[in-house]
């Protein structure tokens, strides 16, 4: 009987402890929550940096000479239209922040803009003041051999695609005379101002299609053996307007370091 109660007190004691270390011991720990996926991130393309390209296109665009006193009775020849191929180089540097991209870029093209007017008013011209023959159908001719500019840009880029803006100068070689006779060169200056998209289809890499509008002001055509006499002895003296617009496609490399 003795031995009963004692196997009962050390049960119970047994009992009695194990509540209390159980007491003891941290809560179990919460179920976790299923992991949650998340995409790599995608870096966003930088802009930034100095970049050199080549570009090319098309250009259009008017003239018009005018003078005082022209022996056909007009002033001016009416606006008449020039066109032609460009090709050239390009130099700029793009500096980002945040979405928003701001740059210099220069260029200069070769191009090979030309028009002619038949107006009676560049027919009438002579092309001898000693014995005042006609220009035997000649007409008024302007020319561009080449083109610069130097510009702002300033745009928006979504990732890899760049919306921009641009203006500044622009420089070019105005060409004007008969079109029977050598012509009188000149080198003219303006402005330019335009718009284009311009995608980096590589780390380094950029292609862009452009539209500018130039306008190099006026010249002039007034020495006898370019531009003839408005009458027998008296060398013309015309001033010469010349706008012109660009379509161009351009691809850039950028240079690495920033």
């Amino acid at each position: 009987m003795g031995m009963i109660r004692t196997l009962a007190f050390l049960c119970a004691a047994i009992g009695l402890s194990g509540s209390a270390f159980a007491a003891d011991l941290p809560p179990a720990p919460a179920p976790r929550a299923p992991a949650v996926y998340l995409p790599p991130v995608v870096p966003v393309y930088n802009w930034s940096g100095v970049y050199l390209g080549i570009n090319g296109g098309y250009g259009f665009g008017s003239s018009e000479w005018t003078v005082s006193q022209n022996l056909s009775g007009s002033t001016s020849s009416g606006s008449f239209n020039t066109n032609g191929g460009l090709v050239g180089g390009t130099l700029g540097v793009n500096f980002q922040t945040g979405a928003f991209v701001f740059g210099v870029e220069g260029d200069w093209d070769w191009q090979g803009l030309q028009g002619t007017s038949s107006n009676p008013f560049c027919t009438s011209i002579f092309t001898s003041g000693g014995i005042g023959a006609s220009a035997g159908g000649a007409g008024c001719e302007t020319k561009s051999d080449w083109i610069a500019t130097i510009r702002g840009r300033a745009g928006y880029a979504a990732d890899r695609v760049l919306f921009y803006a641009t203006g500044g100068g622009a420089a070019g070689n105005v060409q004007t005379g008969l079109s029977t006779l050598s012509l009188q060169s000149n080198t003219e200056y303006g402005w330019t101002a335009g718009a284009g998209i311009e995608w980096a289809f590589a780390d380094n890499w950029t292609a862009k299609v452009e539209y500018l509008f130039v306008d190099l002001g006026n010249t002039t055509c007034n020495t006898s053996a370019n531009c003839g006499f408005d009458a027998p002895a008296t060398a013309s003296n015309n001033s010469v307007s010349f706008t012109e617009s660009m379509i161009r496609a351009g691809v850039n490399f950028k240079f690495n370091g920033w």
